[in-house]
């Protein structure tokens, strides 16, 4: 009996130490990846918004996205709310409200710009802007400028802008496009912006495909004026890494250099549905391992 209980004994303390094995190996390999912060301007989803703004951004939160930018601001409302309802309907998806596209261009020629109107206009984004908790407001674009005079307008306008945004807790910043990477009078007019503007009222936000197909490296600009580029556009000619024009690796292995805190993706044409685009392109980001988890810690 005694040699019956201790190998009795003995049998239920393997099927324990086993079981327990079994149940650690199982834990390990369930346990989820550290979660990635990729943000998506919701340009993206364009068609999908208008037809069903509620459903298209619980698909957005569902695919993994960590909060959006926001590509539908008018008169004080974001895609027809107010910001305050704007902001519930994000934050209840389980979505951060990051930042958005705005803007109100020059009249041509500058000199002609009502000012009365466009200070009361901007006061009036400033503070929708605010009180939908973005952090960030973006111009997206400006007409091309014709001549340098035309452009150093633009730069006093943005360094104004951005004073204001300031004040209000919000900071102000320019989107690109290629036009930007052309002369104006035998100078560049990117890096005219850059030189031009105040780096404490005014950041770009690189389109890393647009700059791609101005002929030009983003990371050359990431070292030329280190810290300029808080947010960064990831975009591709179609889903991330589908091209093969963009080297993501080079741009994401110098962010601190650029000085980038968030990363939005953008999908402006898609192989397939934009839906299909867009979860391709956050799922190409975290397979990646240049991508870290955050970049604004």
């Amino acid at each position: 009996m005694k040699k019956l209980s201790i190998l009795l004994s003995t049998a239920l303390f393997c099927c324990l130490f086993i079981f327990s094995g079994c149940e650690q190996q199982g834990q390990q390999k369930s346990a989820p990846a550290e979660k990635k912060d990729i943000y998506l301007q919701l340009y993206s989803l364009r068609d999908d918004i208008k037809a069903d703004f509620a459903a298209t951004i619980d698909s957005v939160a569902k695919m993994g996205y960590t909060g959006i930018e926001a590509a539908g601001y008018n008169d004080g409302l974001f895609y027809g709310m107010s910001p305050a309802d704007f902001k519930k309907a994000i934050e209840d998806a389980g979505l951060e409200v990051l930042s958005s596209h705005a803007g109100r261009p020059l009249a041509e020629p500058a000199s002609d710009t009502n000012w009365e109107e466009t200070w009361a206009w901007w006061d009036t984004a400033i503070q929708a802007h605010k009180d939908a908790g973005m952090k960030y407001l973006v111009v997206a674009w400006i007409p091309a400028p014709k001549t340098l005079a035309d452009l150093q307008a633009y730069c006093d306008y943005f360094n104004q802008i951005g004073e204001k945004c300031n004040a209000a807790g919000l900071r102000f910043g320019y989107h690109n496009h290629n036009f930007e990477y052309k002369e104006v009078e035998g100078e560049l007019m990117y890096d005219y912006m850059l030189k031009n503007t105040d780096p404490a009222k005014v950041f770009f936000q690189m389109d890393v495909y647009w700059t791609v197909m101005g002929q030009k490296a983003p990371v050359d600009y990431f070292n030329e004026y280190p810290g300029r580029f808080e947010i960064l556009h990831i975009k591709d000619s179609k889903e991330l890494g589908q091209s093969g024009m963009v080297g993501f690796d080079a741009i994401y292995n110098n962010v601190d250099k650029a000085g980038a805190k968030y990363m939005v993706v953008e999908v402006e044409r898609y192989s397939g549905t934009p839906f299909n685009g867009v979860r391709e392109s956050i799922d190409y980001l975290n397979n990646a391992d240049f991508v870290k988890a955050s970049y604004n810690k």
